[in-house]
């Protein structure tokens, strides 16, 4: 990229927010974006596209931060592992691909503490629409969204099987939908998972759109400075690796 090329917007890191951002800010076609990520992989990486790869990935610096928490009492002393992701699509590219909402009650608590627009009612159109599933209801899924959520089948897994049959004896009912009207139950976890692939946010949201004129997507491109006037930033000074 030239020193002296100038963008609409520059968004930094291409990860599950910014491979989102990026997409969605260039897709009218009016703005010139520039989306910058550290990492090198892209959503081409053999062990991002594999469900199974997740265990690949764990500990391998070419695409995970490595992160590790500060050791505490809680933790025997420990520093756990905080496993982030460093390549197209950021986490989302190296996660266990369980998709779940936060309760209602969370998003409900958080706008009567003054968060306004925050509340279930004014979040959910969001998840709405950018998910695509086939189950559920058309009151609380979606349908035609970029991210493409699936369920884990059922009767694969003989031990999940006296899991669910023991909760039931307690009163535990089975609920075929959890992100849907009610999260209680016990049920199948729902998956970013389609036709055996990871469905990360570099695959639904950037792969499709990387042939626009205006959106310039940097690898490799690790952010080490904002440049500001006054309160505003005008600009990011990084490195390419």
């Amino acid at each position: 990229m030239s020193d002296s090329a100038t963008y609409d917007f520059i968004v930094v890191g291409a990860g599950s927010a910014g491979a989102v951002i990026a997409s969605r800010l260039s897709e009218n076609g009016l703005y010139r974006v520039l989306l910058i990520e550290a990492g090198t992989k892209g959503s081409s990486h053999f062990w991002a596209r594999v469900p199974v790869g997740t265990s690949k990935m764990i500990d391998d610096p070419t695409v995970n931060w490595c992160y590790k928490s500060e050791p505490d009492e809680g933790s025997g002393g420990r520093r756990i592992d905080v496993p982030r992701g460093k390549m197209m699509g950021g986490s989302s590219s190296i996660n266990g691909m369980v998709y779940m909402r936060g309760q209602a009650q969370d998003y409900d608590h958080w706008a009567q503490l003054g968060n306004r627009g925050w509340s279930y009612q004014d979040v959910l159109p969001i998840f709405q629409r950018m998910e695509r599933y086939e189950g559920g209801s058309d009151k609380f899924r979606g349908r035609n969204g970029l991210l493409r959520v699936s369920d884990t089948p059922r009767n694969k897994v003989p031990l999940l099987e006296k899991i669910i049959e023991a909760a039931a004896r307690i009163g535990l009912p089975f609920n075929p939908d959890q992100n849907g009207e009610t999260q209680e139950g016990i049920g199948m976890s729902q998956v970013t998972i389609a036709g055996g692939k990871r469905q990360s946010t570099a695959v639904c949201y950037l792969d499709p759109v990387r042939g626009r004129p205006n959106l310039v997507i940097e690898q490799g491109a690790m952010a080490e400075a904002l440049i500001l006037e006054g309160k505003r930033c005008v600009g990011v000074r990084y490195s390419i690796a």
